[in-house]
């Protein structure tokens, strides 16, 4: 589901204030925008998720402080202590944490959070899929008056062109992988059960769901010893930029490789990267191609092929 309550930017829009909140999950991808918001000379106000957000990212905020999923009032009293208006979520939150034993203690909710979370955890009136939880969350920001942006409106430079990053030319077999793969890929994001698929030749290997990307590679490389395989990652179909936005980074390659997969298959224009040349790096040392696709390219030009 894709939410507009909040005006549409564009990357040259700059915001009428000098402070930009960010809610920090886990990974590198909340360093990275805080480092992009402070060189446009915002004020970067952070709030880190206990049990995901690094805490170096406090050297790279402002202000800083750390809380407790639950503890979304903490939050939303932090930012508008610091005059904040407008925030960004940025790293990734891992649901299997939910699952764990006593797992329900960082789960407690404070005063502004305690319906969201009694509709979660006790009277189980909302499943857990990724866009209905992570939805939850923007709401009741924006119940406070604290809009919620894309960090992509920030870190527009982090979105993955088109092109072969690896200059690797793709196999007719690893062809066939993306096709089947993307579409099943496409469904599974419709259905909100996760964004990637593991391939080959054409037999799906791993789906990704609630273990997250890292772990769907790992499984599909022990149910295939010879690897050699094909990983890709898109977008859900009706993305909502403001969260839960792919994204790819050496440690992406670095689970690719253990697994014995050799190529990795990202939607254009819609997939975050992390450090650009470092992955390119990784890849070309390591022989894995990497592309970043548009929906549907690989069937025109195998139809332009034909037509010719």
């Amino acid at each position: 589901m894709t939410v507009n309550s909040i005006p549409a930017l564009t990357s040259e829009t700059r915001l009428e204030a000098d402070a930009v909140g960010l809610m920090a999950g886990w990974g590198d991808y909340p360093v990275v925008v805080a480092r992009s918001l402070k060189k446009q000379g915002y004020r970067v106000i952070g709030v880190g998720i206990k049990g995901h957000a690094n805490s170096a990212l406090a050297q790279e905020c402002d202000e800083f402080t750390m809380g407790p999923i639950g503890k979304v009032g903490m939050a939303i009293r932090f930012f508008k202590q610091h005059n904040v208006q407008h925030i960004t979520f940025a790293g990734k939150i891992h649901k299997v944490k939910l699952f764990k034993k006593f797992a329900w203690l960082d789960y407690i909710p404070d005063r502004a959070s305690l319906r969201m979370f009694y509709d979660f955890m006790i009277a189980k009136k909302k499943d857990r899929k990724d866009d209905t939880f992570l939805l939850a969350f923007v709401q009741l920001f924006e119940r406070h008056g604290v809009a919620v942006l894309p960090a992509t409106h920030f870190a527009p430079e982090l979105l993955m062109k088109q092109g072969n990053l690896t200059g690797t030319k793709l196999t007719k077999s690893q062809q066939l992988d993306i096709q089947f793969g993307w579409k099943l890929a496409k469904q599974m994001g419709g259905l909100n059960v996760g964004q990637t698929v593991v391939v080959k030749n054409q037999a799906v290997l791993a789906v990704e769901a609630v273990e997250g990307t890292d772990l769907c590679i790992q499984r599909a490389g022990e149910l295939c010893k010879q690897g050699g395989f094909t990983v890709v990652k898109v977008a859900k179909p009706q993305q909502d930029s403001r969260f839960d936005v792919p994204a790819i980074g050496v440690g992406t390659l670095e689970t690719i490789k253990r697994a014995g997969g050799n190529c990795l298959a990202i939607e254009a224009g819609h997939t975050i990267i992390i450090n650009e040349a470092d992955v390119a790096q990784f890849a070309r040392k390591n022989k894995i191609t990497v592309v970043a696709l548009k929906e549907g390219q690989l069937e025109e030009e195998s139809g332009q092929r034909d037509a010719a």
